[in-house]
């Protein structure tokens, strides 16, 4: 595929019109046979193409399974109604909001299908978090669950239109008119923005991660085709939501492709996952490794024959936990690291190719290697940055980071890695100040502001520390103001009235003042190491 410019389907041209330079863009390859698009592309509808009508696509926990069949005819009335009846046209960004349930994949799929673009958020997103994004990506319209709509009507984002469904009321959009024909998908270009994932940045402000129509199915046609090998009878499951995109690759984009069918979890933690493997059959399982760790605890009484493929991102996974959970359940995890800005996974291994304690190779179609701070690669066994390249490659939304991210044509991550004498990457550190806890990013800046915003709050600092249950615990240290209570439930509170509760600090330590430098540099080297300082 070569970089001619394309005729864009997009009416409204802001995402197009706010992608990076060409220059600062990362060098795409489109080795593999099956990365080669046509120009003219729509994702959605490659997706929903295929299968027969009767086949199960979404499982849930109440009620019957949806067909293809469902599913096609439902996202075609959907796209009807956000084009006749809400006005959307080609390229607007549509806010996606909601837990884990199929109406949420078919509004992501019928957002596509009309050419717009799907900002999906994640449900415990607090109003400050999604007013910011709203901003950066200029959202005015939203498609939100009605049990997830306060939040963001008390955002108060100018002009934005909220349309909630799965409701009751007449202007619910599952109730609103709409004909019972098919819906002829948007002619959009291949590398028209199909998608904006947002991700916390080091500095606090996130990054909108922006996305082609070509990418969603190469992500499917690398690491799922490649190294997961799914079958069209298996059933998906996993923790992550439709917000993440470790989520949307696996209980979408993923069993989607293959023809396959997914069970799809409004709560889905250990205790709700192991009762629903056996109930629904699950046979691959996509999760962070704190939830296998914890699942550990609880196999007993349940049955896990179903399970055949068991995927694991997010954060770090311990040889250890490797080896319990294949010594209890016989199953080899397939670990793998991934980044929004390359929407999914990108070095794993599968099989007899894993080697417990490391990621793994890179995934076919990409190339990855370990570089100094100048972009030089370093020679085996000794440790850098891990850079990597693809068909797909960091493009942030208006974002001055894409120069940090992008260098000389390969994407690099912010991870320290070491490449052995074989060819498989070992994890070492990250090597910014994002927090990986329990599989979630976190930035240390983002809550510090968060902090900050307390009246009580003079000075802030976060950071992580290493946590045998969750990997990293968020830690915060607050100098408050002279004569004010030290109470940590109660800033504890103030900050998930702020922000996702997950980014909440599970230890809150007072000091009369932060560790800095002669020349008042905060060392947080010392909070990572030292003990509460009271």
């Amino acid at each position: 595929m070569d970089d001619r410019p394309i005729r864009s389907a997009h009416v409204d041209t802001f995402a197009g019109d706010h992608l990076p330079p060409r220059d600062e863009w990362p060098e795409l390859r489109f080795d593999l046979p099956e990365l080669r698009y046509p120009e003219r592309l729509n994702c959605a509808a490659e997706l929903l193409h295929g299968p027969p009508d009767d086949r199960p696509v979404f499982h849930t926990p109440h009620g019957p399974a949806w067909t293809y069949g469902d599913l096609r005819a439902r996202v075609d009335r959907l796209a009807h109604v956000l084009t006749t009846g809400l006005g959307i046209v080609p390229g607007h960004r549509v806010l996606l909001r909601g837990p884990t349930t199929p109406w949420l994949a078919a509004c992501w799929l019928a957002v596509l299908k009309a050419g717009a673009v799907a900002v999906t958020v994640l449900a415990q997103q607090r109003p400050h978090e999604l007013s910011t994004i709203c901003e950066i990506a200029r959202v005015r319209h939203a498609l939100c669950d009605i049990r997830a709509v306060d939040d963001l009507a008390k955002a108060e984002i100018p002009d934005l239109r909220i349309t909630t469904y799965d409701g009751d009321a007449p202007d619910d959009l599952l109730n609103l008119p709409a004909p019972g024909t098919p819906y002829p998908a948007v002619d959009t270009a291949a590398d028209d923005v199909a998608l904006i994932a947002f991700t916390s940045g080091t500095t606090g402000r996130p990054k909108g991660c922006m996305h082609f129509h070509r990418d969603v199915l190469a992500i499917a046609d690398t690491f799922s085709k490649h190294v997961l090998r799914p079958h069209s009878d298996d059933v998906f499951a996993g923790s992550p939501p439709l917000g993440f995109t470790f989520g949307l690759g696996g209980l979408v984009v993923f069993p989607l492709r293959a023809g396959a069918s997914a069970l799809l979890l409004e709560q889905a933690g250990p205790k709700q996952l192991l009762p629903a493997i056996a109930e629904h059959r699950v046979s691959v399982l996509f999760t962070a490794p704190t939830a296998y760790r914890a699942m550990l605890g609880e196999l007993d009484g349940h049955d896990l024959t179903s399970l055949r493929r068991c995927v694991s991102a997010g954060e770090n996974l311990p040889a250890a936990t490797w080896q319990d959970w294949h010594e209890r359940t016989g199953l080899r995890v397939i670990n793998g690291i991934g980044a929004t800005e390359l929407l999914h996974i990108f070095i794993s291994a599968a099989d007899e190719h894993i080697r417990p304690g490391t990621t793994g190779v890179p995934v076919p179609g990409w190339d990855a290697r370990v570089v100094d701070d100048e972009g030089r690669e370093l020679p085996d066994g000794e440790p850098g940055l891990l850079a990597v390249r693809g068909p797909v490659g960091c493009r942030y939304l208006a974002d001055p980071r894409q120069r940090e991210y992008v260098r000389d044509g390969w994407n690099v991550t912010g991870d320290t890695y070491v490449r052995e004498p074989d060819g498989y990457f070992r994890y070492v550190a990250r090597a910014d100040d994002m927090i990986i806890s329990a599989g979630y990013n976190i930035a240390g800046p983002e809550v510090e502001d968060a902090l900050l915003r307390h009246p009580d709050v003079v000075e802030a600092a976060v950071v992580g520390r290493p946590d045998e249950e969750r990997g990293m615990a968020v830690v915060a240290y607050a100098v408050l103001k002279e004569g004010a209570e030290r109470d940590a439930e109660a800033l504890r509170a103030f900050v998930r009235s702020e922000l996702a509760p997950y980014k909440c600090p599970r230890e809150m330590v007072f000091l009369d003042a932060l560790p800095r430098t002669a020349t008042g540099k905060l060392q947080r080297f010392r909070l990572r190491t030292e003990g509460d300082q009271q």
